[in-house]
C-alpha cells in the first residue's frame, strides 16, 4: 500500500477474482514522474491485466518501478511500447501539464490511456484531446482516486445508487494533503506544471460531486486558490476552495488545501458529506481521527436508523475491472468518457475563475 503518511506514494491494492484471462490484455506504464503510478498499475493487476512495458527517461526511476513489478520489460523508448501491437492500453502519470499530449500520441497509435489526474492543464489541451477521441475511438480515462481507489468512497457511491438517502440535496468534500516539501519534486512547485490546486487537487473533488450527485454539469458559484503560508515557493497554491451548482440542482462545496498536520498519521483526514432527500452519509477516507489508522469508514443516518460501516478492504475497487472490460468491449460500465473529461473541465473553469479574482 505504500506509506499511510505519504500521500504521493499511497497505492492501495486489493485481491479480486481477474476479470480476464492471463495475457489477453496486455498494459504499459510510461512517465512515472508521480508515485501515483504504483496505485494505477496495481489496481489494474489485481483486476488481471498483463504488465508488459515500462518507460521513463529516468532509469532510477525505472529501477524503482522494477523492484515493485519485477515481470516488466523496460522499453528503450516510448515509440517501443507505442508500436508494440499487443499493447491496447497505457497508463500514465507525468508532470500534470505533459499528461494531453502523451495522451494524444497513445490514442493516435491505436491505444487506450489511463493517466493520473489532473488531465490536463488547460482547456485548450481539453479541446484538444476530445478531437483525438473522436477521431481514433480510444479512451482517455482518469485516476480520480480518491472515490476509485477507496473502499468508504466507493461503498458510499453503491449506497447512493440504492437510494439509501434519496435524491442528493448536497456533496460537501474536504481535502486536506500533507505537502512534505522536502520530498516534492521541482515542477510540484510551478504552477505552469500543474495546472494550480483546484485543477490538480479539486479535480478529484468536483468528480466525486458529479458521480453522487448524478448530475452531468454544473455552475460554479465561486472559486479561490491562494498560496498562503509558503512564500518561500510562489508557485505553490497551497489553500483553495469553490462551490458549484448542479445541472440537476444539488450543491457542492469542497475545500482542498496542504495543511495536513506532521502528527496525522495519514496523509490527509479526507471527508465527504452527503446530503441526500432521506438521510446523509459522511466517508471517512483515509483516517478515523484518534481511534484508527489507516481507515475507510461511513457512517450512514436514514429511516432505518444509524449505522457505521468499516469498508477498509471490502470493496475490491471495481473500477478497474469494468475499466479492463470497457477497453476491451467498447463499452462505459467503468465510467463515461463525458464524465471523466467534465470533472476536469469543471475544476480547471474553477481554477480559472479564481486566477482572475482580484486578491
Amino acid at each position: 500500500m505504500g506509506s499511510i503518511k505519504d500521500g504521493a506514494n499511497y497505492a492501495p491494492s486489493s485481491k479480486v477474482a481477474p476479470v480476464i484471462g492471463r495475457g489477453e490484455f496486455q498494459y504499459a506504464a510510461a512517465f512515472l514522474d508521480h508515485g501515483h503510478i504504483i496505485g494505477q498499475c496495481n489496481g489494474l493487476r489485481d483486476a488481471g491485466a498483463t504488465l508488459k512495458w515500462v518507460y521513463d527517461p529516468d532509469p532510477e526511476r525505472v529501477a524503482r518501478f522494477c523492484l515493485k513489478f519485477p515481470l516488466v520489460q523496460v522499453a528503450k523508448s516510448f515509440d517501443e511500447i507505442l508500436q508494440d501491437p499487443l499493447v491496447q492500453l497505457v497508463t500514465s502519470a507525468a508532470v500534470p501539464n505533459q499528461r494531453a499530449a502523451i495522451g494524444c500520441q497513445v490514442m493516435k497509435s491505436g491505444k487506450h490511456y489511463f493517466t493520473d489526474k489532473s488531465p490536463f492543464t488547460s482547456l485548450r489541451q481539453l479541446e484538444e484531446v476530445r478531437k483525438v477521441i473522436l477521431a481514433t475511438g480510444r479512451k482517455y480515462m482518469v485516476y480520480y482516486a480518491e472515490r476509485l481507489h477507496n473502499d468508504a468512497a466507493w461503498i458510499a457511491g453503491d449506497l447512493i445508487g440504492e437510494g439509501a438517502i434519496g435524491k442528493v440535496l448536497q456533496v460537501v468534500n474536504l481535502a486536506p494533503h500533507r505537502l512534505a516539501q522536502e520530498t516534492r519534486p521541482s515542477w510540484f512547485m510551478d504552477k505552469s506544471c500543474y495546472g494550480g490546486i483546484l485543477t490538480d487537487i479539486g479535480s478529484h473533488q468536483v468528480e466525486q460531486f458529479l458521480s453522487y450527485a448524478n448530475c452531468s454539469d454544473a455552475t460554479i458559484n465561486f472559486a479561490r486558490a491562494e498560496n498562503i503560508y509558503h512564500q518561500d515557493s510562489p508557485g505553490l497554491q497551497d489553500f483553495g476552495e469553490l462551490s458549484m451548482i448542479g445541472s440537476n440542482g444539488a450543491s457542492f462545496y469542497t475545500r482542498v488545501d496542504w495543511f495536513s498536520p506532521e502528527g496525522l498519521r495519514t496523509w490527509g483526514d479526507g471527508r465527504t458529506f452527503v446530503l441526500g432527500t432521506n438521510g446523509t452519509i459522511e466517508i471517512r477516507k483515509y483516517i478515523d481521527i484518534a481511534r484508527e489508522a489507516p481507515a475507510s469508514k461511513l457512517f450512514i443516518a436514514n429511516a432505518d436508523g444509524e449505522q457505521e460501516i468499516d469498508c477498509l478492504g471490502r470493496s475490491g475497487f471495481p473500477f478497474f475491472g469494468k475499466f479492463i472490460l470497457d477497453c476491451a468491449n467498447g463499452t462505459e460500465l467503468a465510467m463515461t468518457q463525458a464524465h471523466a473529461l467534465k470533472a476536469a473541465e469543471l475544476s480547471m473553469r474553477a481554477q480559472d475563475l479564481a486566477d482572475y479574482q482580484p486578491k
